[in-house]
């Protein structure tokens, strides 16, 4: 390709040919046709490399790393890559619809703000049940970060954001790089840190545009990051964060990570820190308590059966439903729900 694509795609991978090649398809089957697709295999992996040789298009670019990396390496030496002014970001084990980048980059040009983070709704695919993500958009005057992170309900799902939905200037993602050795939240970490800069905002469109593959049999980082490495990020993360937000990540993230411990000196531990550092709800106490009391599976399985009858987001028009959101001023001198559980 001599001239810039109009969207540069960012997958990273690793030993995963089955999964990356759906994600690929995916990608090319967009009704945008004028994009780039970069795979970033994340070290030595031949039986990938193979099985996207089988393309044969020339609009997708493999780009090999010599050693492991990580996902936030691999996504940022992808944006590092791209040639076009806008890069949308791909799990491998993620598939986009096929209008995704058309409608995503129409939010894009009816923007107020210079620099746009455009994201979607997806429908959370499970073997169980099929739901949409997120229930809600934000309200007015609500801070991107409790929107984010504050539950109005038991199960989470309410405010969310996921990789496969963010849509951003290329420019962006090179200024605001993901934050390298991160293991779990990096969305929602990249999201804050990026809409802290006062040209930001964040645009949400209504649709269902990502198709989230959820509890397949294979292993998720997500389910193997220790829980002390996120509750220091998320004290680094207090500026960024006011008490509600903060108290909600602690009760629900960190304690959905820590519960299997069942050490009552963690439940102590993270319930007091909680408290000292945020300001919990009632409903951040009842996650809390049925984190810790009722086993990991069960409980997603409670969730799954009771989002799973509820009707799905009604399908909105493109431009005018969009929500832009600029970061609201949180509190930074305040001493001291889980987003993906």
């Amino acid at each position: 390709m001599s001239s810039a694509p109009e969207v540069s795609v960012v997958i990273p991978t690793l030993a995963r040919p089955d999964l990356v090649t759906r994600a690929v398809r995916s990608a090319l089957a967009q009704t945008v046709t004028d994009i780039e697709v970069i795979v970033v295999v994340d070290g030595p992996d031949q039986a990938t490399r193979d099985a996207l040789a089988g393309f044969g298009d020339p609009r997708l670019r493999v780009v090999q790393l010599a050693q492991k990396g990580g996902a936030p390496n691999a996504r940022n030496v992808g944006a590092r890559e791209a040639r076009a002014p806008w890069t949308a970001l791909l799990d491998d084990d993620d598939e986009w619809l096929p209008e995704k980048l058309a409608v995503q980059l129409r939010h894009a040009e009816a923007a107020t703000v210079p620099t746009p983070i455009v994201a979607s709704r997806l429908i959370n695919k499970t073997p169980r049940a099929e739901f949409v993500m997120p229930r809600r958009l934000p309200s007015d005057g609500e801070p991107v970060c409790e929107y984010l992170t504050v539950r109005r309900g038991l199960f989470h799902g309410d405010g969310f954001i996921q990789t496969s939905t963010i849509m951003a200037p290329t420019a962006l993602l090179r200024r605001v790089p993901f934050t390298v050795g991160l293991r779990r939240q990096q969305e929602l970490d990249w999201t804050l840190r990026a809409l802290d800069h006062d040209d930001v905002a964040l645009v949400i469109a209504p649709e269902p545009l990502v198709l989230w593959h959820q509890d397949e049999d294979r292993p998720r980082i997500s389910l193997n990051s220790p829980w002390e490495a996120q509750l220091e990020w998320v004290r680094t993360m207090r500026p960024l964060l006011t008490p509600k937000a903060y108290a909600a990540i602690v009760m629900s993230i960190i304690s959905s990570m820590a519960a299997p411990t069942r050490d009552v000196r963690v439940f102590r531990m993270l319930l007091g820190d909680a408290r000292r550092h945020g300001r919990p709800s009632a409903i951040d106490y009842l996650t809390f308590f049925q984190i810790w009391l009722i086993p990991p599976q069960l409980r997603h399985t409670l969730r799954d059966r009771v989002l799973g009858r509820r009707r799905p987001a009604p399908a909105l028009t493109p431009d005018p439903g969009a929500t832009a959101l600029p970061l609201s001023p949180v509190p930074t001198t305040t001493p001291g729900n889980d987003v993906h559980a």
